[in-house]
C-alpha cells in the first residue's frame, strides 16, 4: 500500500514490536512509545509518524498486534519519543448501510491524544462520501488534519492539593478562558486569552474578592469549528465541538497547552479555588453523515456512535449537532472514564460539568439513572471525590431529566432560573414557585441521598442573555451570528424595564440597577449551590446577543473597564457573597423539614406583607408579588428577607423587635445599611432587602 508518498513496510519503516495492551493512546515508556487504539471492525491499522504539523509522514508502521478489539505496537526510540507527532489510518469495510465508514485515505486523530498540533481545515478531503476504491489519492486528508503529539506527562506540582471545598460552601463561577482575560488590562499581552492569563494575581484576586471557590471552565479540550461557521468567517468560540477529549485546547496556550494548563490549575489551587471542566461527551466534531472524518468515524463508526437501528447509514442526533456518542458501548464508556481519570490524576482538576448529560446514561430503553457508567464513576477511586455536575437535558426523546440524576451529582436547575426571572419580571402566580426555589427545590431533589446543594442555582449562564442584557432587552439581537436572528432562545423571560437596549432615561437606569441587585441577591440567599456567570458581577453586556457561541470578538469578551454603576454593583455582589459565607442557615446541608416551628428551630417561616404567616389563600393570590422569608437560627440572629416584585411599592410590616438592614437592592451607595427598624412598615420599591434581628434567639429564649 502507498499513501502520501511513503511505502508501508519499506526499509525506512522497519517492523515494530507488539508492545502491550495496558492503556489506550500513546504512552511514553522506557525505550520508546507504546501505541494502542480501539478499532473493532478494522482489518489493519497503520501508524504514521511526522516531524511537522503539515509535512508528510517520515515513517509508517502496521500495528502488529491485536488484543480483542484493540490494536497496539511499540515504537522504539529514537523513532518515537516525547514530542513525536502521529496519526492513524484504518483498513476496513466501507459499508455505510451496515454502519461502517472506514477509509484508508483519511488520517485519523487519536481520540486518546494528550495534545494535538495543527489546524483542522474543512473541505471535500475530510468527507467520505464514496467507497475506498472510488476515492482517489488526491482526496487524502493528511495535509488538513491535526496530528496527535506524544506527551511527557511529568510535571512539578510543588505540593499541589485540591482545595476540596465542601459542596455546601461552594460558589461556582462560569467563565470562558479566552473571553475572561482577552481584555484584562493587568494580564500581559501575550497571556491574554490563554490559560496563563488565569494565573495573574489581579485575576485571582478578583475571584477571591467574590468568594469564588470553583471556576467552571467552558470546554478546554481540543475542538473544531463547524464547516458552516468557517464558510461565514466565524468560529466555534464556546468550544462545544470536541474531537480529542484528553487534549487541552491549543487555542488557549502560548506554547505548551499541557504544561500551561497545569500551571493554571496549580495557581488557582494555591488561591483555594477549584477547577471544574465543562466536558462534552455527547457528540463529536464529525457531525452527521456529510460531516468531516477526523477520528472516531474512521476508527470504528458503528461502535463509537449511536446509529438508528433500522438506518445504520444515519446517526441518532440527541445532541442537535449531527451525531451522538454511544456511551452505552464499552469502548465509548472506557473513553469517557479514561479521559475523566486523566483530567483528575494528571491535570489535577476537581470535577466536571457534563454537557447534555442524559446522553451518557442513554440505553436503547432510554435514560437510566442507574446506568453502568454512572456506577463506574463513583466506584473509580480516581473519581470518587470529583464534583459531578449535570446539564440534565438533551434534545432526544425523554431528554429532560432534571432531578433524576443519582446521589452525589449536582444539576443545573433551569426551573430555578425561569422562576426567579418570572418573579422579578412581575409575572402572576409566582409566590409558591419562588418559595420552593429559595428553599432549595426540594420538589426536585428531595430524593434518597440528595442534598440542597444538588440544585445548581443560576439566573444566567453562557447560553442566553448576560444579566445586564436580561434587564435591558425584551428580544434577542443575534444579527452578528449571520443566521437572520433566528438562533438562540426566543423566550428569555427578560424585561427591558421600559426601553430596548441602552437607555439614558434615569428612571429606566435606576430600575435596571435594582433588578440586577434583585437577581444577584436572590441567587446568594437561596439554598443550593449558586453559580455566577463571569462578568455578571459588574453587569457585562453582549449587546443583546443571547447565543454568542460564534462570537470570538468583543461581543463574547469581557470588558473590564467599569463605570461607577458597575463598580457599585460589584461591591454589592461582594457584600451579598460575604453574607452567604457568614450565615450557615443560607448554606444548609439538609432540606427544611416543614415541622411545627418554635423560636430557635433553625427553620424558615414565610411571611405575608401584613406580617403574618402565609396561608393557602395568600399563596394563591394572583395579584401579589411580595414575600417575606424569616430564617430562624438556634445560635445566631434571625435573618429576614423581604422581596417585592410588584410594579408598585409595597409596605411590609416587620416582626416585633429591632431589625438592622444588611443588604438593600434599592440603596444608592455601597455601604452596608445601618438603619434600624422597630415595629415599622418598610417600603419596598420593586426591591429586595435583608434584615438581621438585633438579638439572637439564645438571648431571647
Amino acid at each position: 500500500m502507498t499513501t502520501g508518498g511513503v511505502t508501508a513496510g519499506s526499509a525506512a519503516a522497519p517492523a515494530i514490536e507488539s508492545g502491550r495492551l495496558e492503556a489506550l493512546g500513546a504512552q511514553l515508556v522506557d525505550g520508546g512509545v507504546n501505541f494502542a487504539v480501539f478499532a473493532a471492525h478494522a482489518s489493519a491499522v497503520w501508524l504514521e509518524l511526522f516531524e511537522s504539523p503539515d509535512g508528510p509522514p517520515v515513517a509508517r508502521f502496521a500495528l502488529p498486534a491485536r488484543s480483542g478489539d484493540v490494536w497496539h505496537g511499540f515504537v522504539p526510540s529514537p523513532l518515537a519519543g516525547a514530542g513525536t507527532l502521529y496519526g492513524y489510518r484504518v483498513e476496513g469495510p466501507w459499508a455505510p448501510d451496515d454502519g461502517h465508514r472506514h477509509n484508508r485515505h483519511k488520517l485519523l486523530v487519536d481520540p486518546y491524544a494528550y495534545d494535538v498540533v495543527g489546524e483542522l481545515r474543512h473541505g471535500p478531503w475530510l468527507r467520505v462520501g464514496t467507497s475506498n476504491d472510488e476515492l482517489p489519492d488526491a482526496q487524502d486528508s493528511a495535509a488538513f488534519v491535526p496530528r496527535a503529539r506524544v506527551v511527557n506527562r511529568s510535571f512539578d506540582w510543588a505540593g499541589d492539593r485540591s482545595p476540596a471545598t465542601p459542596w455546601r460552601d461552594t460558589l461556582l463561577y462560569e467563565l470562558h478562558v479566552k473571553g475572561y482575560t482577552m481584555r484584562h488590562p493587568e494580564v500581559p499581552a501575550e497571556w491574554r486569552g490563554k490559560y496563563l492569563g488565569l494565573t495573574v494575581p489581579a485575576v485571582i484576586d478578583h475571584l477571591r474578592s467574590l468568594g469564588v471557590t470553583a471556576v467552571e471552565l467552558m470546554p478546554c479540550h481540543a475542538f473544531a469549528s463547524e464547516p458552516f461557521l468557517v464558510e461565514r468567517g466565524l468560529t466555534n468560540y464556546w468550544g462545544y465541538n470536541p474531537y480529542a477529549w484528553s487534549a487541552p485546547a491549543r487555542q488557549y496556550a502560548v506554547d505548551d497547552p499541557v504544561r500551561e494548563f497545569k500551571q493554571m490549575v496549580r495557581a488557582l489551587h494555591a488561591a483555594g479555588i477549584e477547577v471544574i471542566l465543562d466536558v462534552v461527551f455527547n457528540h463529536s466534531a464529525e457531525g452527521g453523515a456529510e460531516g468531516p472524518t477526523i477520528g472516531l468515524r474512521g476508527l470504528d463508526n458503528r461502535s463509537y456512535y449511536r446509529l438508528p437501528r433500522h438506518e445504520l447509514a444515519g446517526y441518532e442526533n440527541h445532541s442537535g449537532c449531527g451525531n451522538t456518542l454511544n456511551a452505552d458501548h464499552p469502548a465509548v464508556s472506557a473513553l469517557i472514564l479514561d479521559s475523566l481519570r486523566y483530567w483528575m490524576t494528571d491535570m489535577h482538576v476537581d470535577g466536571f460539568r457534563f454537557d447534555l448529560a442524559p446522553v451518557l446514561a442513554r440505553t436503547r430503553a432510554g435514560f437510566d439513572p442507574q446506568s453502568p457508567i454512572f456506577a463506574a464513576m463513583r466506584a473509580d477511586p480516581a473519581l470518587a471525590y470529583a464534583k459531578l455536575i449535570a446539564e440534565p437535558w438533551d434534545v432526544g426523546p425523554g431528554g429532560y431529566q432534571l432531578g433524576r440524576f443519582p446521589a452525589g451529582w449536582a444539576e443545573w436547575n433551569d426551573r430555578y432560573r425561569d422562576t426567579v426571572r418570572a418573579f422579578w419580571r412581575g409575572d402572576r402566580r409566582q409566590l409558591g414557585g419562588m418559595a420552593e426555589r429559595i428553599a432549595g427545590s426540594s420538589d426536585l431533589f428531595r430524593n434518597p441521598g440528595r442534598r440542597p446543594w444538588a440544585s445548581v442555582n443560576h439566573v444566567t449562564a453562557h447560553d442566553g442573555f448576560t444579566l445586564a442584557d436580561l434587564v435591558s432587552y425584551n428580544d434577542r439581537h443575534n444579527e452578528a451570528n449571520l443566521e437572520g436572528n433566528r438562533d438562540g432562545h426566543a423566550d428569555n423571560l427578560s424585561w427591558n424595564c421600559g426601553a430596548e437596549g441602552p437607555s439614558s432615561d434615569p428612571e429606566v437606569q435606576a430600575l435596571r440597577a435594582r433588578q440586577l441587585r434583585n437577581f444577584l441577591a436572590t441567587l446568594f440567599l437561596s439554598q443550593g449551590t449558586p453559580m455566577l456567570l463571569g462578568g455578571d458581577e459588574f453587569g457585562r453586556t453582549q449587546q443583546g446577543n443571547n447565543n454568542a457561541y460564534c462570537q470570538d470578538s468583543p461581543i463574547g469578551w469581557i470588558d473590564w473597564a467599569m463605570d461607577a454603576g458597575q463598580r457599585s454593583l460589584l461591591e454589592f455582589v461582594r457584600r451579598a457573597a460575604a453574607l452567604r459565607r457568614a450565615r450557615r442557615e443560607l448554606r444548609r446541608d439538609t432540606f427544611f423539614k416543614g415541622s411545627p416551628r418554635h423560636p430557635g428551630s433553625d427553620e424558615v417561616r414565610w411571611l405575608h406583607p401584613d406580617g403574618r404567616e402565609m396561608g393557602p389563600a395568600d399563596w394563591a393570590d394572583p395579584d401579589s408579588g411580595t414575600l417575606g422569608v424569616r430564617f430562624e437560627s438556634r445560635s445566631a440572629r434571625d435573618l429576614l428577607v423581604l422581596a417585592c416584585a410588584d410594579k408598585w411599592p409595597r409596605r411590609f410590616r416587620l416582626p416585633p423587635g429591632a431589625w438592622r438592614c444588611l443588604l438593600d437592592s434599592a440603596a444608592h451607595d455601597d455601604a452596608a445599611g445601618e438603619n434600624i427598624f422597630i415595629g415599622e412598615r418598610m417600603l419596598l420599591p420593586h426591591s429586595l432587602c435583608v434584615l438581621e434581628s438585633e438579638q439572637a434567639a439564645a438571648e431571647t429564649a
